[in-house]
């Protein structure tokens, strides 16, 4: 029996935990939010779907979960200009969730924004062990690179690495074609701002994000052991620590099996390092 828990049921919590109910990926599912009259609709609506999978709101259950996403807090909107600029509002929020995780044995995935400097946080203060503690957001940044990539008629597999947020690092040295630094650096101004129509249109990122979180529950769930972007915590891993950086992890039921360092060209090196620079500056506030 799998049990998936939920902090934070608005637009992507809500989401997730429909589209978990609805892929049949887990028997129970356990919904917390501030917003009281929002819970209630969730798990009635939940409920409504008739799946044959048990949803309740009892927080003593979250220690035990399988899996709990973290997805509490205020979303990026067009007057937010980048993700990080979210960690003064959202930060306090993480802090008051922290008695949840009391005891919790199982796979922490951070989702709220700014997700790399909230899992830093997260496996700082929630005595959960780095190996268990995973952001998400490479993922769904390397879906978007796909896309560019096969629009553009480049071959290869795509993968981001680095921030989910200004400072991502799309790898193109593994790639069938080659691409000039120029074509590199519109690439990546194009995907720094891959999400704003969608925040202006509809006020944030919902499908998308929910259904690439659904995969990674699903690759945790099956231990299918293969390379996923996902954000962990470093500790030498290509030379960087003191902070939360997305990189290729495989991971399964107990989290991080193993961070893989794989070889970089210059340019993306130097990215990555800038990454590591910009999270580990912003991550000594909130260190300890």
């Amino acid at each position: 029996m799998s049990t998936l828990a939920v902090i934070g049921v608005g637009r992507i919590g809500g989401e997730l935990g429909f589209v978990a109910a609805l892929r049949g990926m887990v028997d129970e599912l356990i919904l917390y939010d501030v917003n009281l009259p929002l819970l209630q609709a969730q798990v009635l609506d939940i409920r409504d779907c008739d799946l044959g999978i048990t949803v309740t709101t009892d927080t003593a259950g979250i220690r035990d979960a399988d899996i709990c996403i973290y997805a509490a807090g205020i979303s990026r909107s067009p007057a937010v200009k980048t993700r990080a600029d979210l960690l003064g509002i959202n930060l306090p929020i993480a802090e008051t969730c922290l008695p949840l995780l009391r005891g919790f044995s199982g796979v922490f995935v951070t989702v709220a924004n700014p997700v790399d400097l909230l899992n830093f946080y997260f496996a700082q203060k929630a005595g959960i062990p780095r190996e268990r503690v995973i952001g998400f957001g490479g993922q769904l940044d390397s879906a978007r690179f796909g896309r560019v990539l096969r629009s553009s008629g480049i071959a290869g597999q795509a993968f981001v690495l680095g921030e989910h947020g200004e400072h991502q690092v799309p790898l193109f040295h593994p790639l069938k074609t080659r691409v000039d630094t120029e074509t590199r650096e519109k690439i990546l101004a194009s995907l720094r701002g891959a999400s704003m129509e969608i925040i202006k249109g509809k006020g944030g990122t919902i499908f998308g994000p929910a259904w690439h979180i659904s995969l990674l529950i699903s690759a945790i769930l099956s231990g299918e052991n293969r390379p996923v972007p996902c954000s962990c915590v470093l500790d030498g891993e290509y030379g960087l620590s003191g902070c939360s950086l997305g990189v290729p992890a495989r991971i399964g039921k107990e989290g991080i099996r193993k961070i893989e360092e794989w070889s970089l060209d210059s340019w993306e090196e130097m990215h990555l390092g800038e990454a590591a620079a910009f999270l580990a500056d912003l991550s000594r506030g909130i260190h300890g």
